[in-house]
């Protein structure tokens, strides 16, 4: 089958039907980041010598002219961008490991880490998300240092991401790592696919939420929560 002049092979057919199904809707597969089974059987150094072969054939289609000083480096540094920087959070080896501690001092309210800032791309278009992240939770006991909230939030936003798969991913591996049901996260963000292409609405800002435990069951603890977050630095 030809596409536009291109041969196309049965695996590239599948995909461009699969595309003609969905068009520009954007749908959200799974929980869950859809990753295939053997999404980690190649090395990192593999990854990036094949990113830099077809960024490059991306660029050469594009018109770009790669013998350009400026441009003659930047498929490779795509693709060290993709594997080690901007979607590392893809590779379970990079997963933050949260040492707990004892809640030595009995403090049992609610302990609130606001505006973790986080950049993340949106897995339909590949373009910047990017806000702030608020967490919340209750101790049952153990505690968890501060930076290892940050680097939850960082290590889910380093993939291609929908906001709603990255708030409940953040809630529930808190949930998991601190032994407790009773966590909040709220989420507010930009995302260039509204702003920079389509409707090019440059003030609009998603907000998405989690709550368990607590937060989910008790009116009186999400809205301390809440206020929380209007309070000025």
């Amino acid at each position: 089958m030809k596409q536009k002049g291109i041969l196309l092979n049965t695996k590239d057919i599948d995909l461009v039907n699969a595309f003609d199904e969905m068009g520009d809707s954007h749908a959200a597969s799974s929980h869950d980041t859809p990753l295939r089974e053997d999404a980690f059987e190649m090395d990192d150094e593999l990854k990036m010598e094949l990113i830099e072969k077809h960024f490059r054939e991306i660029m050469h289609i594009l018109g770009l002219d790669l013998t350009d000083d400026s441009l003659r480096g930047t498929p490779k540094r795509v693709a060290k961008m993709f594997v080690q920087e901007v979607f590392s959070g893809l590779d379970p080896k990079n997963k933050p490991v949260g040492k707990l501690f004892e809640n030595k001092y009995h403090y049992n309210e609610m302990l609130v880490e606001k505006d973790i800032t986080f950049y993340s791309h949106c897995e339909h278009h590949f373009v910047p998300i990017y806000g702030k992240a608020h967490v919340a939770y209750i101790s049952n006991g153990k505690v968890i240092g501060l930076s290892k909230i940050n680097r939850i939030v960082q290590y889910y936003s380093k993939r291609p991401q929908v906001q709603e798969r990255l708030t409940m991913q953040i809630g529930n591996e808190l949930k998991e790592m601190l032994g407790t049901e009773d966590v909040a996260v709220v989420m507010d963000a930009y995302h260039m696919c509204v702003s920079s292409r389509g409707v090019k609405d440059v003030n609009s800002s998603t907000i998405t939420s989690f709550y368990s435990g607590k937060f989910k069951e008790d009116e009186k603890r999400r809205t301390e929560f809440l206020k929380y977050l209007t309070l000025k630095k």
